[in-house]
């Protein structure tokens, strides 16, 4: 996967505590809406994946909250592996692994991968190019157990539309960086989770004209 460094500001934007962890303002605010999708879905205990946890707010908020599943953090960027490092230290929680460093974007990623009972994405799909989509797709369902679920969540166009004046304005900007990449259309990664075993249970609508899709792995 390749590490944008250009991305419009409202993508890229952190700040750094005093002890070093980064904050990223829309991680703090998505938080308590994606713990309630959580809640749904998620299996009581397991083993639980997040792809690119970014600066590490979302897995110590996930594993506070879900205390009988395992988490295992994973990122790209060097400094964002620090910071979640940072987080997990500071939560002292026992149910979150140390960070590792996977490109989900990578052929054959999920042939090092343990397996696992329940992935979660967030805030990744519109920030890499559709051949970089359908690898992380395709390496997720050889990850997940059979029966596991799945959850994307983030922004994407309906139908193959922008719903909405913000994504159009953020879609653009995303688009001027780089070419490859901006919103997916929600039936077309519908579509390629089925070619690869994943069942679309829901489509939830989140705030911020965000949704989530629940996917449940139906073919070993």
């Amino acid at each position: 996967m390749v590490l944008r460094v250009n991305l419009p500001e409202r993508a890229r934007a952190t700040y750094t505590e005093n002890d070093g962890r980064l904050v990223t303002p829309s991680a703090v605010r998505n938080a308590p809406a994606i713990i309630e999708l959580v809640k749904r879905f998620a299996p009581i205990s397991g083993q639980a994946l997040e792809i690119a946890s970014g600066t590490g707010q979302h897995i110590v908020e996930l594993a506070s909250v879900f205390s009988k599943l395992s988490w295992q953090p994973t990122e790209l960027d060097p400094k964002r592996i620090e910071s979640i490092k940072l987080w997990i230290n500071s939560a002292k929680l026992n149910n979150i692994k140390e960070p590792i460093k996977l490109d989900v974007s990578e052929d054959g990623w999920s042939k090092r991968s343990d397996s696992y009972d329940f992935v979660i994405l967030i805030n990744l799909l519109h920030l890499i190019s559709w051949k970089e989509v359908r690898t992380s797709i395709r390496g997720i369902s050889e990850v997940l157990n059979f029966g596991g679920l799945a959850l994307f969540y983030g922004p994407f166009m309906r139908s193959g539309q922008l719903t909405s004046a913000n994504d159009r304005e953020f879609h653009d900007e995303l688009v001027v960086s780089d070419p490859e990449i901006g919103y997916k259309d929600d039936l077309e990664i519908i579509k390629h989770c089925k070619m690869v075993g994943l069942k679309h249970k829901e489509t939830v609508q989140m705030p911020a004209n965000n949704i989530s899709f629940v996917l449940e792995k139906v073919v070993n």
